[in-house]
């Protein structure tokens, strides 16, 4: 999904591009949301009511400053933004890898299924829907295979929400003690990962298909990207929400207290009503959507930015490969 792409030759971005663009996104966004990120995780991982019927607001929010700050509840301005930050390490390598992995790899896996599937995709679902539905299907199997960057998620939860699984160990000795526990709740993250990206990819490409009719999405203005943006990252963070806060539990629980998924949606009806599965989905939607929003409008704009400069500097040179894509 990027603005036009005003280069020497008529094929799609480059790799080296499509690298260096997401990775900056990634960077960016990393910088500027990762202590909203903390709050939110926080907030999911809370298995606690923090608001009652006639509680005054000052017990509530005493009780949800404790859970959004821990230990530093108490301290100063600057301290308690600092202790936002826990884990930024393991945020790092993961949300770079990730923008890398998602906005870079849905463009290759888009063209693909164009090149192989394209037919089947406009007898199946017609040509304009279709279309739609190839950058869908394409944002979901990328999104699938994201369990392969699981571990860096869950040491980088683990140290948002329940640091005291780090108490006396090392990373190396953790990654060491714990090996494949570290991919512990993949099914769940592949099981939410599919249907959220499908609707990240698919709700932004159905904005420039039906409201702007976008012939070629590459044609879009900044504006209609933002607004493809806004449409696929609220369409993917509500119907992700259920499986993201039961991915979470299971990610925050301590190294030698595992809890599967199952027992945990269980306990979750249970003892917090079926409400418990959008907990934090209003602070998702209004932090993370942004997010989302911004790390997708930059890596549109900077990719074919970056496209264009590298052929100009001879850095690459791409031949005649798909012609066309658009998310």
């Amino acid at each position: 999904m990027s603005p036009p792409v005003h280069s020497k030759t008529k094929h799609s971005e480059s790799a080296a591009a499509r690298l260096c663009g997401s990775a900056a996104s990634g960077i960016l966004e990393l910088v500027i949301f990762h202590p909203i990120d903390t709050i939110a995780k926080r907030l999911m991982s809370n298995q606690t009511r923090l608001l009652s019927s006639g509680q005054p607001l000052s017990t509530v929010w005493k009780a949800t400053n404790k859970v959004i700050f821990k230990e530093a509840a108490d301290a100063a301005f600057l301290q308690k933004y600092t202790s936002l930050f826990p884990g930024l390490g393991f945020a790092a390598g993961y949300k770079i890898s990730q923008r890398v992995y998602k906005y870079g790899g849905q463009p290759f896996v888009n063209e693909y299924l164009n090149s192989h599937y394209k037919s089947w995709f406009h007898r199946v679902f017609g040509e304009k829907t279709g279309k739609t539905m190839m950058h869908a299907t394409a944002g979901s199997l990328v999104g699938i295979g994201e369990i392969a960057l699981l571990p860096l998620d869950v040491l980088k939860i683990k140290r948002q929400t329940n640091p005291d699984a780090f108490r006396g160990r090392g990373v190396f000795k953790i990654v060491a003690d714990e090996g494949m526990g570290l991919y512990r709740g993949a099914t769940w993250t592949a099981a939410r990962n599919a249907p959220g990206s499908f609707a990240l990819f698919g709700g932004s490409a159905f904005v420039k298909e039906y409201i702007f009719r976008l012939d070629d999405y590459n044609k879009a203005t900044f504006f209609q990207n933002f607004c493809a943006s806004i449409g696929g990252s609220v369409a993917s963070i509500t119907v992700a929400a259920p499986l993201d806060v039961v991915k979470t539990r299971i990610q925050n629980r301590n190294f030698d207290s595992p809890e599967g998924g199952m027992s945990i949606i269980r306990n979750m009806v249970r003892n917090e009503g079926f409400g418990a599965f959008f907990k934090g989905l209003l602070p998702k939607i209004l932090v993370v959507g942004p997010k989302l929003v911004f790390s997708f409008t930059v890596a549109q704009q900077l990719i074919p930015m970056l496209h264009i400069k590298f052929e100009d500097l001879g850095l690459t040179h791409v031949g005649n490969t798909s012609k066309s894509r658009s998310a």
